[in-house]
């Protein structure tokens, strides 16, 4: 009943965990998943530089906990086999921005976070342009 006692505590954080869920079932492969993965990292960057530029600590915490999460399951997804110097790059591309946004994390500056997300929106949208080709 993890849902009934979240729902008691925070019924917006059941909805999204119920909606996160549920997208991810239904994008369950693919580039579908991984651009739902960027479209969630995009917005939890987002939602951290809101909650630096407010001082609401816990909030972006939570939210640098998800990018970083996230991050770790784009690199944990990447084929190195098949993928060559193009999964290298993104690879690295990973590692260097959970470093960013960890260093960030330690200020109340919402520009790394925003500029974090504008750099993972473009990736998104390349993504995105890739999987309608």
């Amino acid at each position: 009943m993890a849902y009934a006692s979240t729902l008691l505590r925070d019924p917006w954080a059941t909805y999204r965990e119920i909606d996160a869920a549920g997208r991810t079932a239904q994008a369950a492969t693919g580039p579908k998943l991984v651009q739902l993965l960027y479209a969630e990292l995009v917005a939890a960057l987002r939602a951290a530089a809101c909650a630096a530029e407010h001082r609401q600590h816990r909030v972006k915490s939570d939210r640098v906990t998800r990018a970083t999460a996230i991050l770790f399951a784009l690199e944990t997804g990447l084929d190195f086999d098949q993928g060559g110097d193009v999964s290298k790059t993104l690879a690295r591309l990973y590692a260097g921005t959970r470093s960013q946004i960890v260093q960030a994390a330690l200020d109340d500056d919402p520009a790394p976070f925003r500029a974090t997300a504008d750099s993972m929106a473009e990736i998104a949208a390349a993504w995105a342009s890739i999987s309608a080709a």
